[in-house]
């Protein structure tokens, strides 16, 4: 919400990289403690709703989640908000929640994380996105794999994290990205990236215990991680 719905008084929105907010920033880290941060939403969300919008479904079933026309930022405005807070706390650890919201455009995620050291991103909720570009995403995780860290928005069972653990595990090809008889985002397949060993360890766990305080002491109380190969199988869309 912050840069999109919260207002001062006056009526104007309040930006993400409004001074007000440095104390706070300042303050995580000093403290050691990395801000989880979601900026702005997927491209298609900034777009017309119309026949043209890949996401045209989704919207109109969620209307509310359109930021598009006068009244709005863009994305890129929103973007470059929060890249200029990135840049202004370089002690200050930055994980950009979904890939940082411009998983649409990973050679621009990945030029922010060369630019900045303390810029880390997560995969959650954008497995529909990565997936739909193998070749290039795979080349992402591989050059990016000590930054990327994996999410999943919230708790889910573990049925519905099947189509996280294919597309980055395997080679399958033209898989649906969620068990709903109705994609949820959009409507495409995706393809399993086939990550090494080393990287699959490092997104589902290391990174985050290098990062996060805390995690590490989770691990090593509850070491095993969920994997593909040792589920029930793929998911399957019902009919």
């Amino acid at each position: 919400d912050l840069g999109l719905v919260y207002k001062n008084p006056d009526g104007s929105l309040i930006t993400v990289d409004d001074p007000r907010w440095d104390p706070i920033w300042e303050a995580c880290g000093r403290l050691g403690l990395p801000v989880l941060i979601h900026t702005a939403d997927p491209a298609a969300f900034f777009e017309p709703v119309d026949r043209f919008n890949e996401r045209w479904e989704e919207l109109h079933r969620k209307p509310e989640w359109c930021c598009q026309g006068p009244a709005f930022p863009t994305q890129d405005e929103l973007l470059a908000q929060l890249m200029r807070v990135v840049a202004h706390h370089p002690k200050t650890v930055f994980i950009g929640a979904h890939v940082g919201n411009n998983v649409e455009n990973l050679r621009e995620v990945g030029q922010w994380l060369e630019k900045y050291p303390n810029f880390h991103v997560e995969i959650a909720a954008r497995i529909a996105e990565i997936g739909r570009q193998p070749y290039t995403a795979r080349d992402f995780f591989l050059k990016y794999q000590d930054r990327i860290m994996f999410g999943t928005d919230g708790p889910r069972e573990a049925n519905r994290l099947f189509p996280h653990w294919r597309m980055l595990e395997t080679r399958d090809e033209y898989f649906p990205y969620a068990d709903d008889q109705y994609p949820p985002q959009g409507l495409w397949n995706i393809y399993g990236l086939a990550l090494p060993d080393e990287v699959l360890r490092k997104v589902y766990s290391e990174n985050a215990a290098r990062l996060i305080p805390g995690v590490q002491e989770r691990l090593e109380l509850n070491p095993v991680t969920p994997r593909y190969s040792e589920g029930s199988g793929p998911p399957r869309r019902r009919t």
